[in-house]
């Protein structure tokens, strides 16, 4: 009877994985985390007093986790910190560290926590996965000993690294990715000495992963896609929000129509620091996202991906950026060019005057093309055209190419380039290109209250972005921003570091 039970038990295991395997499509979630925050201490906290606070954010995702599986979801994602919170020192982040050991080891930590050392924390999150039969995506910290016979050993004798974790729906650990670009204020934690592109094959198509601060980089965000031919971005974030171009929502759902890949961004969720702004983006477009100023809560977010979707419909050939904007002659030029700043770069700009028309504008190599027609010129609102080609030097160094339609804060130009979240200027049609010098370009369109705008643009394949309809709110920005990976490090311009930040990690 226990024999026919097992091969029953082990039958019907195999036709589930058969049906898993066959399906084109998933169900993904997230959980934007408000993070219960560890009183500010100078002095390392006791171990139990540690796991204590971290049980209190697993209870909160625990409920989250076991809500999206009783709603379908295959996979779920939750933010970098989203375990014990940040401000943190070297010492004082240790106590919440565990040792994670290489998935290769093949662990189930629910089943067999005492195979290596204590770690309470991996065991909770393996339980979580295995009761729920789902795919738990977590950060946590991970503590790596070393000795004077490693001459990149920290004086204190460990590395302590900004660390995803992936448990599969058997609770087994099958995934682990330190994150190597680490944003100035995480002290906390050491760079792996190589970038590590982590990647794991599930019944729904091949995964990658990294965090935060690295999604501006080529390694190991590019190299996952290009590379290593990944379907789905796992994306465990820090975000607080700034606009006009590095909004949560805004840009990772420009990231993930600019690579073709599906991507998962859990962020955390702190008001008084603009952190917010999740979602489940597709290439297509965002399938559903959160962004909310006003209250403290967390939320959760379920949504249908394709499993594979370069070979959806949905996907188009590769983009030739600068195709039609090298191919036309300058549109007519304003007589008033200015500068002005963006996020501490110059930005050459050129205002709209007109209720449709033309413009060109251009700065070093990148020349900007604009087509357009308002619904109405208002006299209260102005709007321009500008562009940036150059090395961005605060808080990180790397090379932008960004043109953009963009509303100003108000009818004095120089407030161009400062901070907006609404508009009333409604726009009939939209039409932007540039002479990009690199391929990796991701387009944003972003309306009034920080509202995307999915299935009412478009990229063609000449490198224009363009209104695939009448746009249904009023236009904050209209945005291809550019990163030439390439000439990141061709200038070195070590700039102050403590102006104010823009990402939290």
């Amino acid at each position: 009877m226990l024999t026919s039970q097992l091969l029953l038990h082990a039958a019907v295991l195999g036709l589930t994985i058969l049906q898993a395997l066959a399906s084109s499509t998933f169900i993904a979630a997230i959980y934007e985390h408000a993070v219960i925050l560890p009183d500010a201490t100078d002095k390392p906290v006791s171990p139990e007093e540690a796991l204590a606070l971290m049980n209190k954010n697993m209870d909160v995702l625990e409920g989250a986790i076991k809500e999206a599986a009783q709603q379908g979801a295959h996979i779920i994602v939750t933010p970098e910190d989203g375990i014990y919170g940040w401000h943190f020192t070297r010492e004082t982040i240790y106590p919440y560290l565990e040792d994670i050991p290489d998935p290769a080891v093949n662990w189930i930590p629910c089943t067999d926590p005492t195979r290596f050392a204590p770690a309470p924390v991996q065991k909770r999150l393996s339980c979580m996965a295995r009761q729920n039969s789902i795919y738990v995506v977590a950060n946590i910290g991970d503590k790596k000993l070393c000795n004077s016979s490693d001459p990149s050993c920290p004086s204190d004798g460990r590395y302590q690294y900004n660390t995803n974790v992936v448990f599969d729906p058997e609770g087994k650990l099958v995934a682990r990715y330190h994150k190597y670009n680490l944003f100035l204020p995480e002290t906390q934690f050491d760079y792996p000495k190589e970038p590590e592109a982590v990647t794991f094959e599930t019944p729904f198509g091949k995964f990658g992963i990294f965090t935060c601060f690295d999604i501006l980089f080529h390694e190991p965000a590019v190299v996952l896609v290009s590379k290593l031919q990944v379907d789905t971005v796992l994306f465990p974030t820090a975000w607080m929000n700034v606009l006009p171009f590095l909004t949560a929502v805004e840009f990772h759902s420009a990231w993930a129509m600019g690579m073709g890949v599906n991507f998962l961004a859990a962020n955390t969720h702190c008001t008084n620091i603009s952190m917010t702004g999740s979602g489940i983006y597709a290439p297509d477009g965002a399938r559903t996202y959160y962004y909310n100023m006003k209250t403290e809560d967390g939320h959760l977010l379920i949504a249908e991906l394709d499993s594979h979707p370069r070979l959806s419909s949905a996907s188009s050939p590769d983009v030739k950026w600068n195709s039609y904007a090298s191919s036309v002659e300058r549109f007519s030029l304003n007589d008033h060019e200015f500068r002005g700043l963006i996020f501490h770069d110059e930005f050459t700009f050129t205002d709209i005057t007109k209720p449709e028309g033309n413009l060109t504008v251009c700065q070093k190599d990148l020349c900007c093309h604009l087509s357009y027609k308002m619904a109405g010129k208002r006299e209260d609102e102005v709007y321009v055209l500008g562009a940036f080609d150059g090395l961005h030097v605060v808080e990180g160094q790397y090379y932008l190419q960004i043109c953009t339609l963009l509303k100003c804060k108000s009818t004095d130009l120089n407030t161009c380039g400062q901070p907006v979240e609404t508009a009333q200027t409604k726009f009939e049609m939209f039409s932007l290109s540039g002479t990009f010098g690199t391929n990796y370009v991701f387009p944003e369109v972003l309306y009034s209250e920080v509202q995307l705008a999915p299935g009412e643009f478009e990229v063609l394949n000449d490198g224009r972005l363009v209104s695939k309809t009448r746009p249904t709110k009023p236009v904050v920005t209209v945005t291809l921003f550019g990163r030439w990976y390439e000439k990141d490090h061709l200038e070195i311009n070590p700039t102050s570091t403590n102006l104010p930040q823009y990402f939290h990690n």
